[in-house]
């Protein structure tokens, strides 16, 4: 039993530390928090962990879908499912980065500082999230269908998921929406891109090239 543990990790221990380190990342931005919470009697920032849970779900995703033992024609049925999900709980990974403009509020229950960090390891953390899933689903498609067709991934990605951080926080539409009002969704994005704001204009394009450079 230990020499077939033993045989696993050696052949894994990369895989597997990454897995930790991200963990290890996750509870401790949710202890700084805690910390926050018991010094200031408050609440405040609790939604930087439920916004760090949907961070965790396409990872989870694209970690599985990358690792899972599929033939060819497994992976033509597998991948889009895998890809559409994965697609509609990206932008979580990265929406965290957002929630600075908070810093900008009312709450000084604790000095700012203490904030500002709260806020860099909750965001550094869903950051590494979506970058590593974003590499796995790049990856895939890379080995079965060439390298450019991966970076044309990268960059159709780079461009849906700023729009969906965009339409998270300025029009407050979340992941479970488009399962639950697909229809909803499309109407107004189509209304949206007939008549674009400089702001969502501005904000989607900054966010895109952000992605393209990570």
């Amino acid at each position: 039993m230990v020499r077939r543990f033993l045989d696993y990790f050696s052949h894994n221990k990369y895989r597997l530390m990454m897995f930790l380190l991200l963990a290890g990342a996750t509870i401790f931005s949710v202890l700084i928090w805690r910390v926050r919470s018991e010094v200031s009697g408050t609440i405040h920032y609790a939604f930087l962990i439920w916004n760090l849970f949907l961070a965790w779900i396409p990872f989870i995703i694209a970690y599985f879908t990358y690792t899972a033992p599929l033939s060819r024609k497994q992976i033509y049925i597998v991948m889009p499912i895998a890809a559409f999900f994965w697609l509609i709980f990206f932008p979580n990974a990265s929406y965290i980065l957002t929630d600075f403009q908070h810093l900008a509020g009312e709450w000084r229950d604790v000095p700012v500082w203490y904030d500002v960090m709260l806020l860099i390891w909750f965001a550094f953390t869903g950051l590494l999230l979506g970058m590593v899933s974003l590499f796995l689903m790049q990856e895939i498609i890379r080995r079965e269908f060439g390298r450019w067709v991966g970076w044309g991934f990268v960059a159709l990605v780079a461009g849906l998921s700023s729009a969906g951080i965009y339409m998270g926080r300025f029009l407050r539409w979340n992941s479970w929406d488009i399962l639950r009002n697909p229809a909803g969704i499309a109407l107004y994005t189509f209304e949206r891109v007939q008549d674009p704001s400089l702001q969502s204009i501005g904000f989607t394009g900054l966010f895109a090239a952000f992605f393209l450079f990570l």
